[in-house]
């Protein structure tokens, strides 16, 4: 059957000589796989430069519940992504998100909360200007909202330890290898306010933005099945 959706697109992959595979989590079917494509014409509905990686499109797709790979029908963008195809701090940001989203977006299924903080943050980075050194950790934290995977930071005390494998402060160290010392659980207590609209005005070193995306990296990887390093990580340390 053919439906009519829209998609942010992970990542597309080589599959043959003519077509390779879109990966794109859409608002009706969660995480898909299509085919793309290579070349096309100029009266093809469906272009291979569309999909740029974060890019949100609208979409008419052929759905077979049983079928590992789907088919596109017709495909625009939403909206054009002017500064994040071509301002290098952007693309580095999205290449990096990519991988990231590519990595832990597995539902098959419908997540329309998760879908549209996708679209709104991809709106998002394409329109600011300020903070950009903070976006990827202010999507990160926001997302594990949409994720289940949320931590419980309303009983901070002084002194406490953040345990990354249960999300909680706690006032003793705990058994396990994985919490934060006093002074990083004191730091991620004044971080989880960030947020899109007050990320320009979290200052942080080079060190210390790499500390806190080490951080939650290591709280996904606990929290997450089988989360392999980040190839494109080492470039945002260098940028930021």
């Amino acid at each position: 059957m053919q439906y009519k959706t829209q998609g942010v697109v992970l990542f597309t992959s080589q599959y043959s000589d003519t077509f390779s595979i879109a990966h794109v989590f859409t608002r009706d079917f969660g995480r898909m796989a299509y085919l793309l494509p290579k070349s096309s014409g100029k009266k093809s509905k469906v272009k291979a430069p569309h999909f740029f990686p974060l890019s949100v499109l609208n979409m008419e797709v052929e759905h077979l519940p049983l079928r590992e790979i789907q088919r596109l029908k017709e495909v625009e963008r939403e909206f054009p992504l002017y500064e994040i195809g071509t301002d290098e701090v952007k693309i580095s940001i999205s290449f990096f998100l990519s991988e990231f989203l590519s990595k832990v977006l597995r539902e098959t299924h419908e997540n329309k909360p998760l879908f549209d903080y996708l679209k709104q943050s991809v709106h998002i980075l394409e329109e600011s200007h300020r903070g950009l050194g903070n976006f990827h950790l202010a999507f990160m934290f926001g997302l594990t909202r949409f994720l289940g995977i949320f931590p419980n930071l309303n009983n901070y005390r002084s002194g406490a330890y953040f345990d990354l494998l249960n999300g909680i402060f706690v006032q003793q160290i705990p058994s396990h290898p994985h919490y934060l010392t006093q002074a990083q659980s004191t730091y991620l207590r004044v971080f989880c306010r960030i947020n899109y609209s007050n990320m320009h005005l979290f200052r942080m070193s080079r060190a210390e933005r790499n500390a806190l995306i080490d951080y939650l990296l290591a709280y996904y990887r606990l929290h997450m099945y089988n989360f392999p390093p980040l190839k494109s990580l080492e470039v945002l340390r260098e940028l930021f």
